[in-house]
């Protein structure tokens, strides 16, 4: 329980010295912190919360966005990819950072546990979500990234060089006052109120996005799109300390689920066949990048009389259904089944309406943030910057990772300062944090930062006009003196109040900066009612802001550097930096003179109303280790919870592995999971025998998120293939799925496990079959009962080592037209010889969509000759996908005349994909 406070003496601070000082220990952080004491540093991780859980990657990532795996992407491809989704304003020596070392970051990742798709002979399975390029990587197991993450920082060779410190929450970072490089950091401790200071050689900021600067439509201060913890932190502490800051006008806008203010996670269901409609089942989507223009796309057709929106999912088969929701349920939020099963709502009869989100600053998802070089350096000496704090544009998950390398990897390089610390900076900051206790009264947190971010919604939200800006940042100014007489009587209350400064900081920035750039730009992210054109002339510039020497907001245009990779439609003007100065504010005090009578404007349509939303979803995460419901905690749970953070061996954890209690047992492997001592596979493979189904079932989930890292010893190869007989079928899944992963397995193992009773057994076999290229057996399988399983095998049949069309041959009679469907969408893998090609043709006129899918995606493997007419034909198809097919299979005959006339004739097309893929023959 927090117990009020006094205000401590400054000069009883808590005094703390590093190499390098991290701040922040999410996703950034913590490579940040890993690569700079493997160079050797002496690094201090400060995190407001615990490391352990801390950050938007502790709520779980169900992909990788921008994953350029060799043969799947190209770097100067994604490079170019980015640029186009940034209207032409990037620094592409940092986007290329990302595409280049990202490879290399995802083996890294992989190497300490994490787990990404693989095919079933181990290559990555990218998936193309944008119509350019195949960049999207799924994980999963991504619910536990942040755990894999924290026990790598927990090994005892990093403790001996990093230091944790939690609960500990920086609010200015330290400069030295002459030459102004960043030398520490001053901070207080989030439960005991204890002021702390901290002297570094250098700093990395990595405190994530202001995900809490819009307010959502539920009214619901921490019901964010992104992690509510982020609240500018670092923006504001980057300002603050002198940094250049860029971008900041163009906000981050999501999709998200109507009335629960989570991702819609198209990236997850678009491989799988899902996709974006309006009310009549159309897509709309035009753009071929998540970015500003589809956002505008997006804003558009909800004001239009075709809203509502929907992920559209009620149109796949009950078996792709299951897999989606496997994935959406367990890892991007845990409560988003709970949210659809309240409200009767289930992915076969409905889509998920789609909204649109508040506003935010993300350089990870749109390109606000501190500027940073490609060595993730500021402007300010020592000062670092990594993750979506940073500003790389579309930056995601791995640019976060790789930029947290780049940090860390840089920093190492200075020592602990050892001189005067600024104490008018640490009196300041002393000041911004106790200043609530000194009129405990005071409005509290929670009522000011809702009057805050109203503010917000209502003059910065897009689109923008100059007049609602400049009120906005009236509004603001106004605000700093309400945020200084807040009251707090504990430290927690402290960390918000300071948090809501942040929220301030921010808010005021994004507003000027919002007026500074006097044009329309990436689409919805900065629309300019005031200005609606896009400029290139003139605004093919970065915009960067920083705090002047008197304290002033100044502005600077500055050119964007030559590219690395020339893109079609941009060129950036180059020449000398421009500086803005102070934003102007437009005058809005009265509505026009006082004197003039009323003027007549023209009519113009009035937008739609405001939805009011039924309520927010709560949300949260499963624990690691806890008990079940709101029973008191097992002694024996709390007594392995406190060994767990000393990483601990197999015969420390060992008595708890026997304990005779089912959930101490299950506890104990999912702390196994966690700390994965020397050993830890064929323990884990032996609890797959466990007698309760509870401890079963941690041990599978374990098996599953450890398989990159565990040896495939004979020991676990042994253990594996004992719980093949497990009456379980959970267990002779996961232990088949590992056996492949780790290549213990043969084709007379996995063949045997054919004639198991239940569905997902058979298919984790067949998976497994195609590993060793066991063709004649899956012939067998062809044959199966279940329609999954054959389906299965038709895409099998594929993706074998030197596939064949013959195989397919019994499948492309099947009765099911899924299975059909699979089967001639495979003979585009196999080859489409004539017969089959024949066939495939046939197959357009088949009554299943899904049948005629199949046949047009076949006859891009076959001859131009026969397949151009009959594709051509079925450009007229009554459903979107076949034509989607069949343009894609022209897009491969493109050099035959009559695939490119049937091209040109399928621009017109109703259908947005079918419109955006037929136009790529022009390219």
């Amino acid at each position: 329980m927090d117990l009020p406070l006094t205000v401590p003496d400054l000069a009883d601070a808590t005094e703390l010295s590093c190499d390098v000082l991290v701040i922040g220990g999410g996703t950034a952080g913590t490579m940040a912190a890993l690569t700079a004491a493997e160079r050797g540093a002496n690094v201090l991780l400060l995190e407001k919360a615990h490391v352990r859980h801390s950050g938007a990657l502790a709520m779980g990532m169900d992909g990788v966005n921008n994953a350029v795996v060799p043969g799947r992407a190209e770097p100067d491809d994604y490079v170019a990819e980015i640029t186009r989704a940034n209207d032409g304003l990037v620094d592409q020596s940092t986007v290329r950072q990302t595409a280049t070392r990202g490879f290399g970051m995802v083996q890294r990742l992989e190497s300490y546990g994490v787990k990404f798709e693989k095919d079933e002979h181990g290559e990555y399975a990218v998936r193309q979500v944008h119509r350019s390029g195949s960049y999207v990587l799924p994980m999963p197991e991504g619910k536990d990234v942040k755990k894999v993450l924290y026990r790598q920082l927990r090994r005892r060779e990093m403790r001996e060089r990093i230091r944790i410190e939690n609960r500990v929450m920086p609010v200015r970072v330290l400069t030295h006052p002459e030459d102004g490089r960043a030398v520490g950091a001053a901070a207080f401790h989030t439960r005991t109120g204890e002021f702390v200071v901290v002297r570094a050689g250098a700093v990395v900021l990595a405190t994530g996005p202001c995900g809490r600067l819009g307010l959502p439509a539920s009214g619901y201060l921490y019901g964010t799109y992104e992690n509510p913890t982020n609240a500018g932190d670092g923006y504001a502490m980057a300002y603050h300390a002198g940094a250049a800051l860029t971008g900041i006008e163009c906000f981050q806008i999501n999709p998200l689920i109507k009335d629960y203010n989570g991702p819609a996670c198209a990236y997850v269901a678009n491989p799988f066949g899902g996709y974006q409609v309006n009310r009549h089942g159309e897509r709309f989507v035009e753009s071929d990048y998540w970015s500003g223009q589809m956002m505008a796309e997006f804003a558009a057709e909800l004001a239009s009389d075709r809203a509502p929106v929907y992920l559209k999912l009620s149109h796949l088969p009950e078996e792709t259904v299951g897999a989606v929701e496997s994935i959406l349920h367990t890892t991007e939020r845990p409560t988003r089944g709970t949210f659809h099963e309240n409200r009767g709502h289930d992915y076969r009869t409905h889509d998920i309406e789609m909204h649109i989100s508040e506003i935010g600053l993300c350089g990870g998802h749109s390109a606000s943030g501190v500027r940073v070089d490609s060595h993730a350096r500021t402007t300010v000496p020592r000062l670092y910057a990594a993750g979506d704090l940073a500003s790389v544009p579309h930056n995601y998950m791995i640019g976060a990772f790789v930029f947290g390398d780049l940090a860390g990897a840089d920093a190492s390089q200075y020592s602990a300062y050892e001189g005067e610390l600024d104490q008018a900076q640490l009196a300041a900051a002393h000041e911004l944090v106790y200043r609530p206790l000194r009129h405990p009264e005071g409005p509290p947190q929670p009522q000011v930062e809702f009057k805050l971010r109203r503010f917000v919604n209502d003059y910065v939200a897009p689109p923008k006009t100059g007049a609602k800006l400049s009120l906005a940042v009236e509004a603001f100014d106004r605000m700093t003196r309400e945020i200084a007489g807040m009251g707090a009587r504990t430290a927690h209350e402290l960390m918000r109040c300071a948090e809501v400064s942040f929220i301030r900081d921010c808010a005021e920035m994004a507003a000027r900066a919002s007026l500074a750039r006097t044009e329309s730009r990436w689409g919805l992210y900065h629309e300019r009612l005031d200005h609606p054109e896009r400029d290139d002339e003139g605004w093919l510039h970065h915009l960067d802001l920083r705090k002047s020497p008197s304290g002033a907001m100044e502005f600077t245009a500055r050119p964007v550097e030559p590219y690395l990779v020339p893109v079609p439609g941009f060129a950036p003007p180059g020449g000398a930096e421009r500086h803005l100065g102070e934003v102007e504010l437009v005058p809005v005090a009265t509505a026009g003179p006082r004197q003039a009578p009323p003027a007549a404007r023209p009519r113009a349509d009035a937008p739609a109303p405001a939805a009011v939303p039924e309520g927010a979803a709560p949300e949260g995460g499963a624990g690691a280790i806890g008990a079940a419901g709101g029973a008191a905690p097992h002694p024996r749970l709390l007594a392995l919870l406190s060994l767990v953070e000393d990483s601990p061996g197999l015969d420390a954890l060992g008595p708890y592995l026997d304990d005779p209690d089912p959930a101490v047992r299950a506890a104990a492997v999912t702390a196994l999971g966690e700390t994965a001592p020397t050993g830890t596979g064929p323990v884990l493979a032996g609890r797959l025998r466990d007698e309760s189904p509870l401890v079963r079932a941690a041990a599978a989930a374990a098996l599953r998120e450890l398989v990159e890292v565990l040896p495939a010893g004979p020991d676990l190869a042994a253990g594996l293939r004992e719980a093949l007989a497990v009456p379980d079928a959970a267990v002779r899944s996961a232990a088949l799925e590992v056996l492949r992963a780790l290549r213990l397995g043969d084709a007379a193992l996995y063949g045997g496990a054919l004639a198991d009773p239940t569905v997902d057994v058979r298919v984790q076999a067949v998976r497994a079959l195609v590993s060793v290229d066991a063709v004649a057996e899956l012939g067998v399988a062809a044959a199966d009962p279940d329609r999954e399983v054959r389906v299965a095998v038709a895409r099998g049949l594929a993706a074998v080592r030197d596939p064949a069309p013959e195989p397919l041959r019994p499948l492309l009679d099947d009765a099911d037209p899924l299975v059909r469907g699979a089967a001639l969408a495979a003979l585009a893998g196999t080859g489409c010889p004539p017969e089959y090609a024949g066939r495939a043709g046939s197959a357009l006129a088949d009554p299943a969509w899904q049948v005629r899918s199949g046949a047009a995606t076949a006859l891009r493997a076959a001859a131009a000759g026969p397949a151009v007419p009959v594709l051509a034909k079925a450009l007229a198809d009554v459903n979107a996908d076949v034509r989607k097919a069949a343009v894609l299979s022209l897009l491969v005959h493109r050099a035959d005349p009559g695939a490119r006339s049937a091209l040109a004739g399928a621009s017109a097309d109703p259908d947005a994909d079918v419109r955006a893929y037929a136009a790529r023959a022009a390219r």
